[in-house]
């Protein structure tokens, strides 16, 4: 299954590329005894890594999506509205990315008419090659690579409920798309809940020139008076967090911690954070909807 989940327990993992194929070894983590795979619409499966098979079978689960969700085609007038991301070329601004990091964003049914997503604008912000000319916008970028999992949710009491399409939504970004990927989702008949929905991304790692997720190891291991401390890898590029949303609308969670729980991104939920205490709550993600004109 492509980019499946392929936890360790412990608060680590890696994902599946997009043949299905991960990279586990003893010598790579040789304090891991068994492994816990997930994939959108499979059960669940957990399995020792003594003896090891070179394929793993999961089992498929019902489709518990909405009917009107799938396959629709509209055929009548519309209007396109969008909301624009919210840019930040302030490093420290930013959030960084990890393997075990997912983070969604709330956007409300404002609509009475039928509406469908078609695009979503993720902002990001480009590092320059040299330092002193960090606020320079024609500064040399430095360069990266990386793949990116999108997933979207019904609105369930204002976290991020059931997901919206078993689709594989994936996207890779480089220094060349500039400080606004444009992901075009208007294939995937994505129609706004009457609640709202949530929409995420979560890094998969680094790519080749192809786009090809690479099989990196996914924490770094530093020795310390109390042993080996394993910390997150952090990834390129960073997303900005913006000020400018009065609402916490935005919701992380550590995909291989915390029972794999939503957590809101505000002050009292999280034990410290620097974007916090500067203001910055919230992921600005931008939207563009289609308006369907009443028949």
């Amino acid at each position: 299954m492509s980019y499946a989940t392929v936890s360790f327990g412990n608060g680590y993992g890696i994902f599946a590329d997009d043949d299905g194929v991960f990279y586990f070894s003893k010598k790579l983590y040789p304090d891991v005894d068994s492994l816990h795979i997930s994939a959108l619409g499979y059960k669940d499966l957990s399995i020792s890594t003594q003896n090891l098979a070179s394929t793993i079978y999961l089992e498929t689960q019902a489709d518990e999506l909405d009917e009107i969700l799938i396959n629709v085609k509209v055929d009548r007038k519309f209007s396109e509205e969008t909301l624009k991301p919210y840019l930040d070329d302030d490093y420290y601004h930013c959030w960084l990315p990890t393997i075990e990091s997912e983070i969604a964003v709330f956007f409300p049914n404002t609509k009475e008419q039928l509406t469908k997503i078609t695009n979503i604008h993720f902002p990001i912000t480009l590092e320059s090659k040299d330092w002193e000319k960090r606020k320079r916008k024609n500064a040399d970028k430095k360069p990266f690579s990386t793949l990116f999992k999108v997933k979207f949710y019904k609105n369930n009491n204002g976290i991020p409920g059931e997901v919206m399409t078993y689709d594989n939504i994936v996207f890779r970004a480089t220094e060349r798309n500039g400080d606004n990927f444009n992901l075009d989702v208007s294939n995937n008949n994505l129609f706004v809940p009457s609640n709202g929905f949530f929409v995420s991304i979560q890094v998969l790692g680094y790519t080749d020139k192809v786009g090809k997720l690479l099989p990196n190891k996914k924490y770094k291991e530093i020795k310390s008076n109390n042993g080996v401390v394993k910390i997150p890898t952090n990834f390129r590029p960073l997303l900005p967090f913006t000020d400018k949303i009065s609402t916490n609308r935005t919701f992380i969670k550590r995909v291989f911690l915390n029972d794999n729980k939503w957590i809101q991104f505000m002050r009292g939920n999280i034990i410290d954070s620097s974007l916090l205490r500067a203001g910055l709550n919230n992921y600005g993600v931008g939207v563009t909807y289609r308006v369907y004109k009443d028949d």
